[in-house]
């Protein structure tokens, strides 16, 4: 990590020698409870070669736990997906059952288009 010139592109030389180059960085936020969730269940067709996906949207918290999120939904429904920047994306088009997965689970989901 501390040759990672992409992250220090603008950055104007020092002539201190003990200059150390300190990036910011994002704390993230801590998990809402299940029941204070605001899940979106959605569905997306653009840009992705005619193939349909049902994004979960909505969800406050570190990555670790909405990676354990969608394994689990992923697991239930039997599909492959991915969760990555806030959102859960499973393959083919699961908008109802995602929706009862997660009223059982305890989050307040709800479908969107």
């Amino acid at each position: 990590m501390e040759n990672d010139w992409k992250s220090r592109l603008g950055v104007v030389y020092s002539t201190n020698p003990d200059f150390q180059y300190q990036t910011e960085t994002q704390e993230e936020a801590d998990t809402l409870p299940p029941q204070k969730q605001r899940l979106i269940v959605g569905i997306d067709r653009r840009n992705r070669g005619g193939k349909q996906v049902t994004l979960v949207s909505g969800f406050v918290g570190k990555a670790d736990d909405l990676k354990e999120l969608g394994r689990a939904l992923k697991t239930k429904l039997g599909v492959g997906g991915t969760a990555k920047d806030g959102e859960i994306t499973i393959q083919g088009d699961f908008r109802d059952k995602v929706v009862s997965i997660l009223q059982a689970m305890g989050y307040a989901a709800k479908r969107g288009n």
